[in-house]
């Protein structure tokens, strides 16, 4: 095993092959390490999410050498049969590549049973091994803007079916009107990791469509309900505007990550305000723009970017108001958050909490996955929880210092690896001693970094797709790093040179669109390889 660091509160362990993977990811789920939360598995590697608290990185080494991984993981009694219209794009060009007959292609494809082997880019992504060994494809050298849900696809000698519409950069084969993805469906995702799959023509055979639905079931979200008491009424959501809350932990088994607030130290500190307890969800708006206007009487706290807000009651008359502290509204009093001077996302709580329905037990939206609540819109209602009894207003905070702006470098700490080693000496000095700039691609799933010099790597061939965590860093073929936030993928096969630290994950999430950044290397990049 070799155990490559990821932060200061994760590692990700290395094996020989797929089944070395499976093996351990069976032991430590039998028998579980005290601290671990997470497990990401994937084709070679081992995602270990951990609290520094109760394993220290060492610790947690040696008791995962311990395991002993060749032992082979049991097989699953569940079989999931999945109809296929073999008409894919990709179908006569992977046929050329493989210098067979697309009928061979087909016949191959069908002729095997797969094993979920794990979850991840997307919800309800399985990674599907153990196929025809003859099904071995690259991935595309240019990847596609937008593959279509259902889409069956190969890459390398895994098989499978994308859950919605995305990029991607698998070569497509055929359709599937069987829903990968459905929250209607307990548990939503169709595939779980260690499940039997096969793949069954329905030109030669009648299938029925079956438990699964269709792919349109995919998307669908609780409704909101309608207010009875006191609400919060939207009267503008800027660019943007979602629910959000602590994030939506221990999903990873159906591909499903975290997601939750960019800035999880202002959500905390709003509903701390508004005397809710800490995993109450927030609005998070970007820049300025919301406006909300108070029905009833409530009384709400806003945190995060520090801007101009602004109180205009149903008379016209109107006042500035203050961030980082309580502030009660009349009924028909107007809230508007301004443009941000510094930092770029803020966060409204209101005492009670926002009465939204959970998805997968959290409030967050997750943007790329499609997951949570729906996003309010001008118009919307939303309703209040009342509060708890005996919960107090909290009393007025000091906003941050260092809140990112555009006038000075947004300097962030990183922790080197999990894949330093793939780039070349100039390549990992040049991550620190350049600056790079934020461009206007960037989101909730990431930063898009562009740099006066690329990112040069040592070791050019393919990376099997692996975990990685919020913060990472990484680095496709044009040599511009992407630094990976809330609403990231589980899984990527480009390689991670470092990780944001937990600490500055807040500050990342507040860095606005224009702004340059400089990385901070904590500690040097220390692989431990142990027999």
């Amino acid at each position: 095993m070799r155990f490559l660091p990821v932060n200061l509160n994760a590692l990700l362990v290395e094996l020989d092959d797929l089944d070395q993977t499976l093996a351990l990811l069976a032991s430590l789920r039998r028998e579980p390490i005290a601290g671990i939360e997470e497990l990401v598995p994937a084709a070679r590697t081992l995602l270990v999410q951990f609290r520094p608290t109760v394993q220290s990185f060492a610790s947690l080494v040696d008791a995962i050498a311990q395991r002993d991984v060749s032992a082979a993981a049991e097989r699953s009694g569940t079989l999931i049969e999945i109809p296929v219209r073999y008409d894919g794009e990709d179908l006569a060009e992977v046929a050329l590549m493989l210098g067979i007959t697309p009928e061979e292609v087909v016949r191959r494809h069908t002729g095997s049973e797969y094993t979920v082997a794990f979850t991840g880019f997307a919800p309800g992504f399985g990674y599907l091994a153990g196929g025809h060994p003859g099904l071995d494809v690259p991935r595309r050298s240019t990847p596609r803007t937008r593959i279509p849900a259902g889409a069956v696809a190969l890459a390398g000698t895994f098989s499978g079916v994308y859950p919605q519409a995305s990029p991607g950069g698998w070569q497509i084969i055929g359709t599937t009107p069987l829903a990968m993805w459905d929250m209607d469906r307990d548990p939503p995702a169709l595939l779980q990791p260690g499940w039997r799959v096969r793949f069954v023509d329905i030109a030669s055979k009648d299938i029925a469509q079956g438990a699964g639905g269709t792919q349109a079931a995919a998307a669908k979200s609780p409704e909101t309900p309608v207010p009875s008491g006191p609400a919060l009424q939207v009267l503008a959501t800027g660019l943007q505007t979602l629910f959000q809350d602590l994030g939506r932990h221990g999903q990873a088994g159906q591909g499903v990550s975290a997601s939750g607030a960019m800035d999880q130290a202002a959500c905390r500190a709003a509903n701390r305000l508004a005397g809710n307890p800490a995993t109450a969800a927030c609005l998070e708006t970007v820049g300025g723009g919301l406006r909300l206007q108070s029905r009833g009487d409530t009384v709400v706290a806003v945190t995060g970017a520090a801007g101009p807000l602004t109180l205009t009651a149903a008379d016209g008359r109107a006042w500035p108001a203050a961030r980082w502290q309580p502030l009660a509204l009349a009924d028909g009093d107007v809230l508007h958050i301004g443009e941000p001077a510094a930092g770029l996302r803020s966060y409204v709580a209101v005492r009670g909490g926002f009465a939204v329905q959970p998805v997968l037990g959290s409030c967050a939206t997750d943007t790329l996955a499609r997951v949570g609540p729906p996003a309010p819109v001008p118009g919307d209602l939303l309703a209040l929880s009342p509060a708890a009894r005996g919960a107090f207003v909290g009393l007025p905070e000091l906003p941050p210092e260092d809140l990112p702006t555009l006038q000075s470098d947004v300097v962030l700490d990183v922790v080197p690896g999990p894949r330093t080693d793939w780039f070349t000496p100039e390549g990992v000095a040049l991550l620190s001693a350049q600056r790079w700039q934020v461009t206007p691609q960037s989101n909730r799933i990431g930063l898009r970094l562009a740099g006066a010099e690329p990112l040069a790597r040592a070791v050019t061939h393919e990376l099997p797709s692996e975990g990685t965590a919020t913060g990472a860093i990484q680095v496709p073929p044009s040599g511009q790093p992407v630094l990976f936030l809330a609403d990231h993928p589980l899984t990527g096969g480009y390689p991670v040179i470092a990780c944001v630290a937990p600490h500055h994950l807040d500050r990342a999430g507040q860095i606005p669109v224009g702004a340059w950044v400089r990385f901070n290397p904590i500690r040097a990049f220390e692989p431990v390889t142990r027999s």
